[in-house]
């Protein structure tokens, strides 16, 4: 069973003894049942192929009391300080030894806290389309699990609350994160001038996958939307700065990919705000092949973004994450 599987991992069963802590007054928790479902996910852009077992599994969960104890707490506790930046919590990856339902449970937690968060969005006057486009983000990752694992689950659940808790929004080809500088960026953005630094507001900016081209015009786009969206919709915040921590950023992409390239012309918006030290090889083989894990031998050159990757790595270079910034 699901409740036995999150206790016999020591961590997991902290996690659950302090949520059973939770008080569920005033909090109404209902998950659809069964034959609600398909419509649910679809509009949630859940890939076709994983309905029919999500809507099985829903059985199966209404079936366990103890599961659906959990299920209410934690939506209890995603929903309490909705919109609030950085208080979105981190639902935790369960055990394989948690099965199916284990794979897909954060996905019920979602789907329950619709409610909470339409009402959160339409309190702010966020337009149907951009939260139906931000909530689609949730099969999107459904997608990224099938596509890393050959089975459909939630494989980063932490990534989509910050769409569900109203700290993210899908506008155009880009997502972005309300949030705050941190320490070392902050003190990039006032080293040039700017009058704010570490802990001072910011948008951070998210380039999700399956979205197509990362062009320059798309981008603008983007920019325009965020400008007009985050002054309307949140005119309690100043957002002036954009920042960005990606792959993307890796200055050294510079050796292989042309002046005139998406990627390259993505980076030119942004000053940099300091180095990585860190390499993470697993980030960029993830992103382009799928699967952080693939041997770098047997990986594919199909593409300028696949050679690169792969010819730096072969040669015995890292990547390394990019963090900059730039002027609203």
């Amino acid at each position: 069973m699901l409740l036995e599987a999150v206790r016999a991992d020591a961590r997991l069963a902290e996690w659950l003894r302090d949520l059973e802590r939770e008080d569920a007054a005033g909090v109404a928790v209902v998950l659809p049942e069964a034959d609600e479902l398909p419509d649910i996910l679809l509009d949630l852009a859940v890939p076709h192929e994983d309905i029919n077992e999500v809507v099985a599994l829903r059985v199966r969960l209404g079936r366990d009391p103890e599961a659906m104890r959990l299920l209410a707490r934690c939506v209890t506790r995603f929903v309490r300080d909705m919109g609030e930046i950085g208080k979105a919590c981190e639902p935790p990856l369960f055990p394989a030894s948690a099965g199916a339902l284990g794979r897909f449970f954060h996905l019920y937690v979602f789907v329950a806290s619709l409610p909470y968060v339409r009402a959160y969005h339409r309190e702010r006057g966020v337009p149907e389309e951009v939260t139906r486009r931000t909530l689609a983000d949730l099969g999107r990752q459904v997608a990224v699990h099938r596509r890393r694992r050959g089975t459909g689950g939630l494989l980063f659940p932490w990534w989509p609350a910050l769409h569900f808790h109203g700290e993210l929004f899908q506008l155009g080809r880009l997502q972005f994160q309300r949030g705050r500088l941190g320490e070392r960026t902050g003190r990039a953005v006032a080293a040039a001038g700017h009058g704010l630094g570490p802990g001072d507001l910011c948008l951070e900016l998210h380039i999700p996958g399956f979205r197509g081209p990362l062009s320059p015009a798309a981008c603008e786009r983007s920019l325009a939307l965020a400008r007009e969206f985050f002054a309307r919709h949140y005119p309690d915040e100043r957002h002036e700065i954009a920042v960005c921590h990606s792959w993307l950023l890796d200055p050294q992409l510079r050796r292989y990919l042309p002046a005139g390239s998406n990627i390259i012309r993505f980076q030119d918006r942004f000053e940099i705000a300091y180095e990585e030290t860190a390499p993470d090889d697993g980030v960029p083989i993830g992103f382009v092949f799928g699967d952080p894990d693939l041997p770098v031998v047997e990986l594919p050159r199909r593409s300028s973004v696949e050679r690169a990757v792969v010819d730096h790595l072969r040669a015995g270079g890292h990547w390394y994450t990019g963090h900059g910034w730039f002027a609203l």
